[in-house]
């Protein structure tokens, strides 16, 4: 009976994974393995098959979800209609509680029959019994086991709890319960008086803000978020998630933040290969539809590094919803989970992201300088400028607050807070990030990325003349009229590698530098030309074009 009751509240099982080959390196880090053998059954199909009884039952429960999330985006709408129609007084009202009462009495029988139909399984009744296990004892064994299922990943056991580092338990400055340290926005009033009748002023405008964010905006800037999405995408994700697994040797945790959320990670170890890149690892931050199953974790792992993917907030098998603080949080314990019990150093940690995926990617370089190079693909500077492409101009001043407030992605702000190297990869046909059209390459917001980027490391460099050229070298549509205008200047590499690496060895590494003080115009206009291209690569495709592998390289250091 405990079984049946098991079968009836268990998850819902998707794959059972086939044997993957036994002569794969293992990995060192502990109670973490990588070879993972299938089901003793050699007759099973990779895909978990459901008996009839318990197929016909998971149908009817995913439509009646399907038609709950459609009630729930509706419901506003509904509620005025039928206010309008004035069937939310009492006397309607009861009856239809009677009815809704009834519908889930049958959805609660419909869930029955269907565990009845998983215990009658064998192959269910084997993997719940190795959940179970599990969740009583997370030995390496049963960890090894479980890893040939996929199933709802809410019933997955915890890996790697924030608070796991012993630094963190003993030290007052980390994260605590309420998040990770982000930089706020200015005032938009500063030098005001802060007055309780100031406030009483400001709050219909804070109220609108929070409601405009908490459901119109948050779904806008993060569609990956919602769930009739996610469940259209599920035969994909499944079927990429068993890519990574089975071809790629990864590993799925299930990673607890700070705010309670959980954090759903593939890492792909490739320490044991002959690739020296293998010992370097990429962590991957996805753009706001991304997935780590079909997103840009391909790109390095087609080029021979080390993976670590993972889904935003709300995405998938991750829960909570994807806000700011819920990113970074987010964030901040997939680095702890790489550094100590994936086993890496930050000086052998990448941080790579596509399109809005640079907010965490940026987060993470202000907060862990010591990470290698940070990597940046179809990004922008900030959020604002793009938010009011696509709303009215008479909204200007509430999308403003609005996102300064509750959706504030300062990726510019947070990556000059970062001295290490850094790479910007611009997509000359992106229809994205920028504000006019795909054709008007000057208004990608990446050349602001890389503009303030540069006028922060290099100010001296980046004054009048330098801005000025750097502009005309970002106006160029190929890589021709790129060429043209840096020879134009007549850029002698080697000079301005010797004007950089003077000022360095005299007055150290850190930014910024005052270099180009005491230049000519001529000078200050080959450097910042020299600077701009390193710094900035162009991709001729559209925003989301996946990466080539040979696009991939690490960014410029000296």
């Amino acid at each position: 009976m405990a079984k049946l009751l098991s079968c009836v509240l268990g998850p819902r099982l998707y794959k059972i994974y086939r044997e993957r080959d036994s002569e794969r390196a293992q990995s060192s880090v502990p109670e973490t393995p990588t070879s993972v053998t299938s089901p003793s059954s050699s007759s099973w199909d990779t895909y978990y098959q459901p008996r009839a009884l318990e197929k016909h039952a998971d149908s009817i429960l995913a439509l009646a979800s399907v038609f709950w999330s459609i009630s729930y985006y509706s419901s506003p709408f509904a509620f005025f209609y039928l206010y309008r129609k004035g069937y939310l007084g009492l006397s309607k009202v009861v009856p239809f509680s009677h009815y809704a009462g009834t519908l889930l009495l049958l959805l609660a029988g419909v869930a029955c029959l269907r565990g009845i139909g998983r215990w009658t399984n064998p192959q269910y009744r084997q993997f719940i019994t190795i959940l179970e296990a599990t969740h009583r004892n997370q030995s390496a064994e049963n960890k090894r086991q479980l890893a040939n299922y996929n199933f709802d990943f809410r019933s997955w056991p915890v890996d790697f709890h924030w608070e796991e580092p012993s630094s963190r338990k003993e030290s007052r400055g980390g994260p605590s319960r309420r998040g990770v340290a982000l930089l706020r926005p200015e005032p938009l009033h500063r030098g005001t008086a802060d007055t309780l009748l100031n406030r009483v002023k400001k709050l219909p405008c804070q109220v609108t803000s929070y409601l405009v964010a908490h459901t119109l905006g948050r779904r806008m800037l993060y569609p990956g978020s919602v769930y009739l999405l996610q469940k259209a995408l599920m035969p994909v994700l499944l079927q990429g998630q068993a890519r990574l697994v089975e071809e790629c040797n990864g590993r799925r945790a299930k990673l607890l933040a700070c705010d309670g959320n959980e954090i759903d990670t593939m890492f792909v170890d490739r320490r044991g290969t002959a690739e020296p890149q293998g010992q370097k690892l990429v962590i991957c931050c996805e753009g706001n539809a991304g997935f780590y199953e079909v997103g840009c974790v391909s790109t390095p792992l087609e080029a021979g590094y080390s993976v670590l993917g993972w889904n935003h907030p709300g995405f998938a098998g991750s829960t909570g919803v994807p806000f700011p603080q819920n990113e970074a949080n987010a964030m901040d314990v997939v680095v702890q989970f790489a550094i100590h019990r994936l086993g890496f150093q930050p000086q052998d940690i990448i941080i790579y992201a596509w399109s809005i995926g640079g907010f965490t990617a940026t987060w993470a370089a202000m907060s862990y300088p010591d990470v290698s190079a940070v990597i940046l693909d179809a990004s922008f500077d900030d959020l604002v400028p793009l938010a009011l492409k696509v709303m009215p101009d008479s909204w200007r001043g509430l999308v403003t607050r609005t996102v300064r407030q509750h959706l504030n992605l300062n990726n510019a702000e947070q990556l000059c807070r970062y001295q290490g190297p850094v790479l910007l990869i611009r997509r000359t046909k992106d229809e994205i990030i920028t504000t006019t059209v795909p054709e008007d390459i000057m208004s990608n917001r990446g050349n602001d990325l890389l503009l303030k980027l540069l006028q922060h490391r290099y100010p001296r460099v980046m004054a009048e003349e330098g801005l000025q050229v750097v502009r005309q070298w970002l106006e160029a549509s190929s890589q021709l009229e790129e060429a043209s205008i840096y020879s134009r200047w007549e850029v002698e590499e080697d000079w301005c590698l010797s004007v950089l690496r003077s000022y360095q060895a005299e007055h150290g590494p850190d930014f910024p530098w005052s270099v180009g003080e005491d230049m000519s115009a001529d000078g200050r206009r080959q450097l910042a030309l020299f600077l701009a291209r390193k710094h900035l690569h162009n991709f001729e495709a559209t925003h989301c074009s996946p990466l080539p592998a040979q696009n991939f390289q690490m960014p410029w250091h000296l």
